[in-house]
């Protein structure tokens, strides 16, 4: 994909993105995410009602009448998006692949991040971590993450959650807003770094799933491709017990997700390709509120 082709794709999920972040959820994201506490704005005169406790004495003795300090939610934050970007995002057997709408996903929290004046840093990973960007603030810098997760080709096609969430802990020491977008399609071996992470930040796992990954259609015996392992087998897919079979290690993932995050202190969202995300988070962040 050259560059030109490239900069017309950041323009085409910026202007859809930012759409939806400025006319649904600019609301929702500033009252679902509180910020770190009360600072102090100002000292203004006494009115009726005010707290006694809020005094400023020292302002009060200076000018010879009542005067109380203000205070407002210190609102800055940091919202880490860690990104999967593993073989197994790149399956799609509808419109859109996996990967194209966990782009959508992250560009949209971005510039909601963005409205509320919040840095935004991005963790590429699958086994290994593929790119990390320090969270910043600024349209370019957000325009600078889209292009990573259009563009980006990792080295490897696996996935190690764990080891991602480790380095989440290692590199962000103050508390931080973290959307874990991903499929979870993986290994269910990180709960104690999840726990770790959600500990210290605010932790939620999105899944975004393809309808046809549930269950096997019935064609016969098909040869099927790990897109992660790279593994060939051949299977029966006109046999009942295998789809049953199929069907019941599926549910018993999802199932495994939503456990261990919730077990975790984390929060969950779940969305398939073919319908609306946006529905999805609105729902999220009401919850929240």
């Amino acid at each position: 994909m050259d560059t030109k082709e490239i900069l017309k794709k950041v323009r085409k999920i910026e202007i859809k993105t930012r759409r939806l972040s400025d006319h649904v959820f600019s609301g929702e994201y500033h009252t679902s995410f509180k910020g770190r506490g009360m600072t102090f704005s100002e000292v203004r005169q006494y009115q009726f009602g005010d707290d006694v406790r809020a005094i400023d004495w020292n302002v009060t003795a200076r000018y010879n009448e009542p005067y109380v300090k203000v205070f407002e939610e210190e609102r800055e934050l940091t919202m880490m998006l860690m990104v999967d970007v593993s073989g197994s995002e790149n399956f799609g057997s509808q419109q859109y692949l996996k990967r194209e709408i966990i782009t959508e996903i992250a560009a949209t929290l971005a510039f909601s991040a963005t409205q509320n004046n919040d840095k935004i840093g991005l963790i590429l990973f699958t086994d290994q971590i593929e790119l990390y960007i320090p969270p910043k603030k600024g349209k370019s810098h957000v325009l600078r993450i889209i292009r990573e997760l259009i563009e980006f080709k990792p080295q490897s096609k696996r996935t190690h959650l764990g080891q991602a969430l480790q380095f989440l802990s290692a590199t962000q020491k103050k508390k931080a807003i973290v959307f874990v977008i991903s499929d979870f399609l993986c290994p269910d071996d990180y709960e104690k770094p999840l726990k770790i992470a959600s500990k210290k930040h605010d932790v939620t796992g999105f899944r975004i799933y393809d309808p046809r990954e549930a269950e096997l259609p019935n064609l016969g015996i098909v040869e099927t491709l790990d897109a992660e392992t790279g593994q060939i087998a051949i299977i029966d897919t006109g046999t009942a017990i295998v789809r049953q079979r199929y069907a019941a290690l599926y549910r018993e993932k999802v199932a495994r997700f939503k456990e261990l995050f919730s077990r975790c202190g984390a929060g969950t969202v779940q969305s398939r390709v073919d319908e609306s995300y946006v529905t999805r988070l609105l729902s999220y962040f009401k919850a929240r509120a």
